[in-house]
């Protein structure tokens, strides 16, 4: 298969890169349009029972989320005091004024005091409105802040609520991705150039990845006109877009220079090429593609999101590698090296450094083993005290106005958050007793946490009541409180919502799904790798490097960002004390997908010598010196992509990019350097081991 296609983009190389230049033409023309159509919730489990009463609670009670939610404060006079009041009068009309704003409802309409802080000189607003869409949410919160301001006769005025959130998320993300590719594209065509020692053989892996990236921007612009897409799914895109394109790029290229040096015409080092390396970028990519799709199990729209972006990028970074990149080296020929400001890097030693590495770490495998985990175990140590939790407002810089926001409200309005637990007894008027909803009213007012039960209201037979609690909504605290409420004896037809309860219900949908989700990569994989090395002790010791791997980048995540070691060095965020718990899961799950991908790089050449040699040792030795420079050039420029998003004041982004980018240089030094040789030699032929039925199922060409 791979042979043919060599051929193809050898013989057809204009009309393939012709075709190429007009799809990326095309994505590049629609595929922005995408930004505008992008989605910045997404984090609520869509089937579960808060999401169903929230329904209920839409179309029953007319109740929804405020678009904007304004803290009004007067830092002189009680806010009753008539100046105030008229002062608010004013805020009123203008908030009133704004188009879309259908409703507005205050302290000053209402003079209900679980809208009034503790020092009585603050006190809510709310402003409603009618399209309830994240990008008519964000309109109107632009609208009313530009029309009210963030001070009005002497009235100081705090915004947050649905719009004003998504908004100021949404708009951080999009700066801190456009510095990120500004500082990102700069710092990887450098690398390139130290690594592949000239201007054009450098110049390739980048337009690969910008390609990929382009492509999957149009893919998620179509994917638009049909479901809602994050906006977070952008990163991801740019992120796995230049990394991989630039990672499946550097294989290919290295491998037609090898090739080219051998004494090989064009045309036959092209279709060598894609023989040999295209055949491991083809299965490296499969291996991160399922990797990520795994993300589509999970009930979240955010997490599916990235399993889209995840999809489309990879597939797209591996069509690029292994059509239009052979496609220009056989065009280009000799002249990829044509510029060149390192000649040690056109003509890589066939034996060096790393072979030495190789031998040196073979002689004492053991010892360098445990070492290693003993390493590994120090670095993962801290996950003891990780904790999660969920985006919301706290993973914006607490210098943010709408973070301060938060910060006012959990200090000068305790235990008044207006994020009731809401009560729904479906067709209660009918099948449930009024003794039985109060004997129930009073075993929720008994439950820790809980400061007020309201009374009841109906609507079309349904009964509904709210309680009102001191914790925060987003909380492992909040967590337990709803948990420990579900299990109260209840009446029929009974619906638990609001924010505390959606955010458990949120956690326990990740929880339910995780198995499933886990099985699948761990499944896939098996397979992959088996049909790619046609072993069974390569691939499962493969998953188990991971899984170490990972669980120290876990660790090092918790030590810094829920312990807080080494904040102050990573720029302005907000520590919670918790991580968010989809993020998470995406970085473990790309990074095992990056991961798996070195994995099946350096096995590659291993396996390409121990096929010629049978020699187990030298063939770790020789793949390793073939390989492990490009693992690690890989590793180093993917690293930096990633690592440019630590600049994020996004907390979540910030905890993406430095967890991959530290992953995968782990994963590239200590694992595949020490703990792969190491092993290797210890299992010794062994290593290739597999039933002679199973045998047969490998796919070796």
């Amino acid at each position: 298969m791979f042979e043919k296609l060599g051929q193809l983009t050898a013989h057809r190389s204009k009309a393939v890169l012709l075709a190429f230049l007009l799809g990326i033409v095309l994505s590049g023309a629609v595929g922005f349009q995408a930004f505008g159509k992008l989605d910045g919730g997404g984090y609520n489990d869509p089937t579960s029972e808060s999401s169903k009463a929230f329904e209920y609670l839409k179309s029953e009670f007319q109740v929804k989320d405020p678009a904007v939610i304004l803290i009004i404060d007067s830092p002189t006079s009680n806010a009753d005091d008539p100046k105030v009041q008229q002062s608010v009068d004013a805020i009123t009309s203008k908030v009133k004024g704004t188009s879309g704003v259908t409703e507005v409802i205050s302290y000053w309409s209402t003079k209900s005091p679980q809208l009034l802080s503790d020092d009585r000189k603050a006190g809510y607003l709310f402003a409603y409105a009618a399209d309830d869409s994240f990008d008519g949410l964000s309109a109107i919160a632009k609208a009313v802040e530009r029309a009210v301001g963030r001070d009005f006769e002497g009235l100081t005025i705090y915004y947050t609520g649905t719009g004003a959130v998504g908004d100021a998320i949404n708009t951080k993300i999009g700066d801190d991705l456009k510095k990120s590719e500004t500082l990102a594209i700069p710092l990887t065509f450098i690398l390139l150039l130290f690594v592949f020692g000239g201007v054009i053989a450098s110049a390739m892996p980048l337009v690969v990845g910008i390609s990929a990236i382009l492509g999957a921007f149009f893919i998620i612009y179509l994917l638009t006109l049909f479901t809602d897409v994050s906006i977070y799914a952008m990163n991801l895109i740019t992120g796995l877009g230049l990394g991989l394109g630039i990672d499946y790029s550097l294989l290919i290229v290295n491998r037609f220079r090898e090739e080219l040096h051998q004494g090989k015409t064009i045309s036959e080092s092209v279709i060598r090429t894609v023989t040999t390396a295209g055949r491991t970028v083809f299965f490296s990519g499969l291996t991160v593609l399922v990797t990520l799709a795994s993300l589509l199990f999970f009930p979240l729209n955010f997490l599916k999101s990235f399993g889209y972006a995840g999809i489309a990028v990879v597939a797209l970074a591996v069509l690029g590698a292994l059509i239009p990149l052979p496609a220009t080296l056989a065009l280009l020929g000799k002249r990829i090296d044509k510029w060149v400001i390192k000649k040690s890097s056109v003509t890589p030693k066939e034996d060096g450094r790393w072979a030495d590495l190789a031998r040196f770490v073979m002689r004492k495998p053991l010892t360098i083993t445990i070492l290693t985990l003993i390493l590994l175990s120090i670095l993962a140590a801290p996950i003891r005290n990780i904790a999660f939790g969920q985006t919301d407002v706290t993973v914006l810089p607490k210098t943010h106005p709408v973070a301060q926001t938060s910060q006012i409200i959990d200090q000068r309005f305790p235990g008044r958050e207006a994020t009731p637990i809401e009560f729904l007894f479906i067709n209660g008027e009918t099948k449930v007793s009024t003794q039985e909803i109060s004997a129930y009213k009073e075993s929720v007012g008994k439950v820790a946490g809980i400061t007020h039960i309201t009374e009841n209201s109906s609507a079309n037979g349904i009964i509904r009541f709210q309680a009102i609690h001191k914790m925060s909504p987003r909380t492992s605290d909040a967590q337990r409180l709803i948990n420990e409420i579900r299990k109260l004896p209840a009446p029929e037809g009974l619906l638990i919502g609001g924010v505390a309860a959606d955010y458990t219900d949120t956690q326990n949908g990740i929880a339910g799904a995780l198995p499933l989700a886990l099985g699948w990569v761990l499944l896939s994989v098996l397979i992959l790798l088996f049909a790619f090395t046609g072993s069974i002790i390569l691939p499962i010791k493969a998953i188990v490097l991971n899984v170490l791997s990972l669980s120290a980048t876990l660790g090092v995540i918790t030590w810094i960002f829920i312990e807080g070691n080494l904040a102050k060095y990573l720029g302005d965020f907000t520590i919670t004390g918790t991580v968010d718990t989809g993020m998470i899961i995406l970085m473990l799950l790309t990074t095992f997908g990056l991961s798996m991908d070195y994995e099946v790089f350096l096995l590659s050449r291993i396996k390409e010598e121990y096929e010629k040699t049978r020699n187990n040792t030298e063939s770790v030795a020789f793949g390793l010196q073939k390989s492990a420079r490009i693992v690690t050039a890989a590793a180093l420029i993917l690293s930096v992509v990633f690592a440019a998003f630590i600049i994020s004041g996004v907390t979540s982004i910030k905890i993406l990019g430095l967890g991959v980018a530290f992953a995968i240089l782990l994963d590239a030094t200590v694992v595949r350097a020490l703990l792969v040789p190491a092993l290797m030699r210890m299992f010794g032929d062994a290593n290739w081991w597999a039933p002679a039925k199973l045998k047969r199922l490998s796919i070796s060409h």
